[in-house]
């Protein structure tokens, strides 16, 4: 249970670096899968110790917890994602940059609530961000910005907290097992399961391979192995030992071999028919090359509207509104007024 998860963090970080298109929804898939079975591995691991712990117990009586966890944390996900998109686009902060601080207290709220309920806090999070980045937001651009920087940040300081934790004379004695279950991880267990899963879709062969490499174990196994250590249980030394060989073993091997991987299954893109994800196209400043001024009329449908409730396509915006003879630099919560003059800046 504790190396069922694969790595959110290291599948973004490598697929990004490499700068590696994927045919289709690949990358999608591939980011969606590595992010969700973090909760699923969370109630896994808590649900052994459990077990560990009061031996007199049965299996059977953690499938309560389990299906307390996941619809309380799936509905709090979603409660939580509406509310807090609602909250965000209606409050009028003075400063731009309180809106990221904003999200982070609305995502704190939201794992916490749904924890004290019972719920999964990590599922609820996950759906309430898959959520919000599928809206329109108020300082969105601002918003993923800050998350990007703070992202690196979060994997800087948890990497160092767990190198302090390790110790390579521990390590030494647990290779031979490591490398045995890592194997059996990347050729067996992990292919068997992803052909499982991914029996009932349409998809060709060589691309459900494709995902089966892709199981990268990076640090948040390494968190779950923290688990038995903090539970005082009989050898969580050594499981911590293993899962961390594991780990290492994991990124070396699949993660310095996806684009190689990719290439050999023919599943990545030429570098002209790269394709950019909503993210990247949020985050990168492709240069615009048509401007265009639009009148606003009395009867115009935009009159009274924030720019952010305008519904403007991705590749556009409103670089500044002419208004009584002076220019203002709008924003998403910047309302469009009658005989006003969109500067709208485009990609052609």
């Amino acid at each position: 249970s504790i190396v069922s998860s694969t790595d959110a963090a290291a599948v973004f970080s490598i697929l990004r670096s490499k700068n590696l298109a994927l045919r289709e929804n690949l990358r999608p898939t591939l980011e969606f899968e590595s992010g969700s079975n973090d909760p699923m591995a969370y109630v896994m691991t808590i649900a052994c110790l459990t077990l560990v712990i009061n031996q007199d117990e049965g299996l059977l009586s953690i499938i309560p917890f389990f299906l307390q966890q996941m619809v309380l944390g799936g509905l709090a996900g979603l409660g939580f994602g509406k509310l807090s998109k609602i909250v965000i686009n209606k409050i009028r902060l003075g400063f731009d940059g309180l809106y990221p601080v904003l999200m982070i207290a609305l995502m704190f709220i939201t794992f916490s609530a749904t924890d004290f309920v019972g719920g999964n806090g990590f599922l609820a999070i996950y759906i309430c961000a898959v959520y919000l980045g599928n809206q329109d937001l108020i300082h969105k651009k601002t918003i993923i910005r800050m998350y990007d920087g703070l992202a690196w940040l979060m994997q800087i300081v948890l990497f160092l907290t767990l190198g302090l934790l390790v110790f390579p004379t521990r390590i030494l004695p647990v290779m031979g097992i490591g490398i045995l279950i890592s194997l059996f991880l990347i050729l067996v267990a992990r292919p068997v399961g992803v052909l499982i899963s991914l029996i009932f879709f349409r998809m060709k062969l060589r691309r459900r391979f494709y995902i089966a490499w892709v199981g990268l174990r990076g640090a948040a196994p390494i968190v779950f192995a923290t688990y038995p250590l903090l539970a005082g249980i009989d050898k969580a030394g050594m499981i911590f030992n293993i899962v961390f060989f594991i780990s290492v073993t994991s990124v070396l091997i699949q993660g310095t071999t996806l684009s190689l991987v990719a290439k050999w299954l023919n599943v990545d893109l030429p570098e002209e028919a790269k394709i950019l994800t909503p993210t990247d196209e949020l985050l990168a400043e492709n240069p615009k090359t048509a401007m265009k001024e639009i009148e606003i009329t009395a009867q115009c449908y935009a009159v009274d509207k924030k720019v952010v409730e305008l519904g403007f396509p991705k590749n556009a915006i409103i670089a500044m509104i002419k208004r009584n003879g002076n220019y203002v630099v709008p924003n998403g919560a910047t309302k469009i007024e009658p005989r006003d003059t969109l500067i709208v800046l485009s990609d052609t």
